[in-house]
């Protein structure tokens, strides 16, 4: 196992930047994964963790060694890729044994190795398979006990489960963080899925053309997201944002558009007339005679709660209840929300704003 440290890494394709200034540090076994939307450069990332790209300027390492000019199979990492890449012509043995036996280990070590690695993953009966009898979630763990079998330092894991259907993938997030628990190695794992990185990392790195808006363990990012990006891309249903300003003339509230008044918790101070983003999340939203009329645009019930989407003010937001309602579309509801956990962002940089 070893720590990777990534400093001020810069990659450029001709004069266009990709890549500006990332610093990233994963300690030792630490599940890390890195998260945006396509194009943010994330794969790219971890290309270069891998010395599958080259780095334009700054340093990386793993461990004590500085691995900018190291080949890949110089820097005792392990990679499992979207599409599986395994040999269609071998079986699972053969194809979990295959970098063993190109340092040409003993036979008794191979087998005992790839038994072993075979057992955790629950592929002792396909070993005499090849991989066109196999389903995708069972060819994705033939490439991941392909990675086990070297014992690297760091796992690098690019989208492998983006291939799989929705169920598969639930089962396969399970199976990746139980067997991260089991080795305890260090995991740096490229998604765009941000369900995926809530449920299987222990530090997210969120990114957005090319540099990193937040590093953060999940609940940290869901509860205290830095900006607008980070509010906006992290949680499903994604968190409401409504347009307006802060009024602070005696009571303190939002007004959006549309004559929309909303109470909040907290500004930081003069903010009377600043213009601002009020983001409240689905969930934290609930149903009070008190509060603000809302027009029922679409109900979606899924049995253990109910997705309203509907107009208030000037535009849309999502509701999350627990319950089960009634409200049909067109019908008006009466929204509140939760105080304590709404979150204010200045308008002109999105970032937000503490009282």
């Amino acid at each position: 196992m070893a720590s990777v440290a990534i400093r001020d890494v810069r990659k450029s394709f001709g004069a266009t930047e990709v890549i500006h200034g990332v610093d990233v540090d994963i300690r030792d076994g630490e599940f890390v994964i890195l998260v945006g939307p396509s194009g943010c450069g994330k794969s790219t990332l971890l290309r270069m963790i891998a010395g599958l790209e080259n780095i334009s300027s700054g340093e990386i390492r793993i461990g004590d060694r500085i691995v900018n000019d190291l080949a890949p199979k110089e820097r005792d990492i392990a990679m499992v890729f979207q599409n599986y890449a395994l040999y269609p012509h071998m079986t699972v043995r053969d194809n979990m044994a295959f970098s063993m036996k190109l340092r040409r280990a003993p036979k008794a070590e191979i087998e005992a190795t790839v038994g072993r690695a075979a057992g955790i993953l629950g592929l002792g009966a396909l070993l005499d398979r090849y991989p066109r009898q196999l389903s995708g979630g069972q060819r994705q763990r033939v490439a991941m006990g392909r990675a086990i079998v070297r014992d690297p330092q760091v796992f690098l894991f690019d989208e492998p489960l983006s291939n799989l259907d929705a169920k598969l993938r639930v089962q396969m997030r399970t199976e990746i963080k139980e067997l991260h628990q089991r080795l305890g190695t260090t995991i740096v794992y490229v998604t765009h899925d941000q369900i995926e990185a809530m449920t299987m990392a222990d530090k997210i790195v969120v990114m957005h053309d090319g540099i990193v808006e937040q590093i953060g363990a999940p609940l940290d990012l869901y509860d205290r997201p830095d900006n607008l990006f980070v509010a906006s891309f992290i949680g499903s249903p994604a968190m409401n944002l409504l347009k307006g300003h802060v009024r602070a003339n005696g009571s303190l509230f939002f007004e959006g558009e549309g004559g929309l008044r909303l109470p909040i918790g907290a500004a930081p101070a003069s903010s009377d007339g600043r213009p601002a983003v009020l983001g409240v999340r689905p969930e934290h939203l609930r149903l009070s005679p008190e509060g603000v009329p809302a027009e029922v645009v679409v109900v979606e019930p899924t049995g253990s709660e109910t997705q309203v989407v509907a107009r208030i003010g000037g535009g849309e937001i999502v509701c999350l209840f627990r319950d089960r309602i009634q409200a049909r579309p067109g019908e008006t509801i009466h929204v509140q929300p939760d105080l304590a956990v709404t979150h204010l962002f200045d308008a002109e940089t999105g970032r937000r704003l503490v009282a």
